[in-house]
């Protein structure tokens, strides 16, 4: 038995379609609300952060993943992500589950100093402070060989789909419905991103793969870096259109703070945007040379053929 713990989210679905394609059709599907992505899905109910029902949700697992994901809200994420991750840890260990955690580069600096598996945590935020909580809480774990687990950490998503990130919804969201895209405070700025569907097939191979347990590994994503201006050149070029786009200063952002609280939550994540972001995935991609990883220009192709299926 494989269980995802946070069923429903893009990372989720194509997860359980990587595991039932590939690995196994033994698949658990856990959230508040699940619904079947495989007919031979088995669903169960649980709020992880209720301490039984996460036990009776990882009880027969081999491999649990943890995408559980909460939406962009400070005060939520320090409420809940690190109860969620105590009692799935707790679960783990009861059940001798191994563990696969789906993270994310909040806990990073906003600098252009490369990012490799091993750069020290410095969050600058709210949300940053916790995804350094939650991250060091299982390390400790792994560490003392209490848990046998890895993390499989993300850079910011773009994707098809109900990919959710700052790229997606100013930039290939509004060039999907005919807006102007907005560039959040640079164009010329290169970009590490990395597309949903390789993500989860990344997690689904790592789960799979004893010799992966004990590490945090970077999940692919095409090092061929591009900018803003260079992504939205390429979707002009796929419709037709001009490669027009308007630059959202940090300014912008503050001002904005003041009448929209999901346009506050962004503030500690802008850094990121002002340098080069540079996610290194050198450490998988010499242990998995046969990968296939999405590249910037094909992943854009394909949401504008999407794009071109929702108007038809």
């Amino acid at each position: 038995m494989q269980t995802i713990l946070g069923a429903g989210g893009p990372i989720a679905e194509e997860l359980a379609r990587q595991l039932h394609q590939h690995f196994t059709q033994d698949i658990r599907l856990v959230s508040r609300h699940p619904d079947k992505v495989n007919p031979t899905d088995e669903l169960f109910r649980a709020d992880l952060t209720d301490p039984e029902a996460t036990d009776r949700a990882v009880e027969g697992s081999d491999v649990v993943y943890l995408t559980v994901g909460l939406p962009m809200d400070s005060a939520l994420w320090e409420q809940k992500f690190p109860t969620m991750m105590r009692n799935t840890i707790e679960a783990v260990k009861r059940h001798g589950a191994r563990l696969v955690f789906f993270d994310n580069t909040y806990m990073y600096p906003g600098t252009p100093t490369p990012q490799t598996e091993s750069i020290p945590f410095r969050p600058n935020g709210r949300k940053g402070r916790v995804r350094a909580e939650l991250a060091t809480m299982l390390l400790r774990e792994m560490d003392a060989g209490t848990v046998t687990a890895l993390i499989g950490r993300a850079p910011e998503f773009y994707g098809p789909g109900k990919t959710k990130s700052l790229t997606n919804s100013l930039v290939f969201d509004r060039i999907r419905t005919g807006k102007l895209p907005l560039v959040p405070v640079s164009s010329s700025t290169h970009r590490s991103l990395i597309w949903t569907p390789d993500a989860s097939r990344a997690l689904a191979l790592l789960g799979n793969t004893p010799d992966a347990y004990g590490q945090t590994w970077h999940l692919p994503i095409d090092q061929n870096r591009l900018t803003y201006r260079e992504l939205i050149r390429i979707a002009a070029e796929s419709t037709g259109r001009r490669a027009a786009f308007a630059v959202l200063p940090r300014w912008a952002f503050a001002v904005g703070r003041r009448f929209s609280a999901a346009m506050a939550e962004t503030q500690e994540l802008l850094p990121r945007y002002r340098d080069d972001n540079l996610f290194v995935t050198s450490k998988f991609a010499e242990r998995f040379p046969d990968f296939e990883v999405t590249s910037y220009r094909k992943g854009v192709r394909h949401l504008v053929q999407e794009e071109v299926q929702d108007r038809g």
